[in-house]
């Protein structure tokens, strides 16, 4: 029977931030904080998850709805890292077993690292175990404090340490593991007499040693993984940390980025082989690109799904729609959501797709908005077609059947049906359905007036010479 529990604690403000919206939310590479922390935990054997809110805390529910999982214990005031861990009492009181401790903002924390953690303490059978770590600058880390036979003693604050404690380069990382069966009863005994005046979980480890209980480190050859976030710079320089991991995890995969430096690409998305990104692409949400594709300099999509041997152009944007096998998008492009581009479809320059499913081999290749739309196979929409899909209160669909040639300048009147190889002229306003194989033209009569523009152009030269 597993006998792991997970608390993660997620109540601080995070002042440094300076926000009105929970640090545990701030997005990075993609993903709100916690979630990372959320998704390294699901790869262990888990008996539950506990999560400790605060400041924020509908909020961080509301986000977290779809971890049903989860349970919740509220930390206010907040009053240290004992004090935290206290809040789980009510939850975890009866069970049994080992205790990991995690923090929401510690977002590069691998789940081989936490296994090894684990691993440690129940293989010392001991109280506690502490993940440590050599920093080359430790300011503001709590020290980690051993006697003459290199057994850890006690974990001294930075607020706390004296000028020989403080040169001490061996750090707390803040992620334990503790045994349950006394751990509660320890931390109702914490005191507060410390700089910051709080509970610090940190008094655990010289509490667990004077009572002559076992508690072991496991140190880390390198800090990367315990870098947390505090102020948007460690957002920013963990993001590049995780779109090095994720690029690098891509190109190993047989993806081709051009500049890795300038490639955006969140965590969730999934590229198939010998597909080609250019610069200053983007990637992002749940985008999903199938093989030999190519997508160029500046393009964004999002929630998006490419099937193979695709052309996306540069600066086009593809939103929560999808594109067939073969097609070729932008350059310029705005695919909206819930879009369909079919397989050998093409979609030009500044066209924009709304709400619009073009068939196969359908081509729109220029200055069009399709909105409401659903086009058949086949289909030739000319440069500056329009479906007027709006009335001011309700959205109105226009069909275009298969075959279709709608000419250049062409506003589609939506609601209206254009029937198979019927054929639009070009500037033709077309208000009423056309039938199968017929040819509209909606335009206003032509007048041509033979001589006008001679006799204008002398009526205007006699004008000048009076004026003399």
């Amino acid at each position: 029977m597993n006998d792991l529990h997970v608390v993660i604690l997620a109540a601080g403000k995070g002042t440094r931030m300076k926000s009105a919206i929970p640090k545990v939310l701030h997005h990075l590479a993609g993903l709100p904080l916690i979630e990372h922390v959320l998704r390294t935990v699901d790869q262990l054997d888990v008996a539950s998850k506990v999560l400790v809110v605060g400041h924020g805390a509908d909020e961080v529910r509301t986000t977290l709805t779809g971890r049903p999982d989860l349970q919740y214990v509220v930390q206010s005031p907040q009053l240290g890292t004992g004090h935290a861990l206290l809040q789980a009492e009510p939850v975890l009181k009866d069970k049994k077993g080992t205790v990991l401790l995690l923090y929401a903002d510690v977002p590069l924390l691998q789940s081989s690292t936490l296994s090894r953690l684990v691993e440690a303490h129940r293989s010392a059978r001991a109280a506690a175990t502490v993940l440590t770590a050599e920093l080359q600058d430790p300011y503001g880390y709590g020290r980690i404090v051993r006697d003459t036979a290199g057994l850890i003693t006690r974990i001294v604050e930075h607020r706390d340490a004296s000028a020989a404690q403080q040169a001490i380069r061996e750090v707390n990382s803040g992620i334990y593991t503790f045994a349950l069966s006394s751990l509660f009863d320890h931390l109702h005994r914490l005191a507060t007499d410390n700089a910051q005046g709080e509970y610090y979980l940190t008094d655990l480890v010289a509490m667990y040693r004077q009572e002559d209980k076992r508690v072991e480190t496991l140190r880390l050859d390198s800090a990367d993984e315990l870098r947390g976030v505090n102020s948007r710079l460690d957002l920013a320089e963990l993001s590049a940390v995780l779109r090095q991991r994720k690029n690098r995890s891509l190109m190993v995969s047989g993806v081709t980025l051009e500049d890795p430096a300038t490639s955006y690409i969140e965590m969730d998305v999934a590229v198939g082989q010998d597909t080609i990104l250019g610069p200053g692409v983007r990637l992002e949400g749940t985008t999903t690109i199938g093989s030999r594709c190519r997508i160029h300099a500046g393009s964004r999509l999002t929630n998006a799904t490419i099937d193979d041997d695709v052309v996306v152009l540069d600066y086009s944007v593809i939103v929560d729609s999808s594109v067939g096998a073969h097609a070729a998008i932008g350059p310029m492009a705005h695919i909206r959501p819930n879009s369909v581009v079919g397989p050998s479809a093409r979609v030009g320059n500044f066209v924009e797709l709304k709400k619009t499913s073009l068939g196969r081999g359908s081509k729109a290749n220029h200055l069009a908005y399709l909105g409401d739309a659903t086009i058949g196979e086949g289909a030739n929409i000319g440069a500056g077609t329009i479906t007027c899909n709006y009335d001011g209160v309700n959205k109105h669909k226009t069909v275009i059947e298969d075959g279709v040639f709608i000419g250049s300048d062409s506003q589609l009147v939506a609601p209206v049906t254009i029937g198979r190889d019927a054929y639009v002229g070009a500037g033709s306003s077309i208000t009423r359905d056309v039938p199968a194989g017929a040819l509209a033209i909606a335009r206003s009569h032509q007048t041509v007036k033979d001589g006008w523009a001679a006799k204008l152009k002398a009526d205007r030269a006699a004008n000048k010479k009076e004026k003399k």
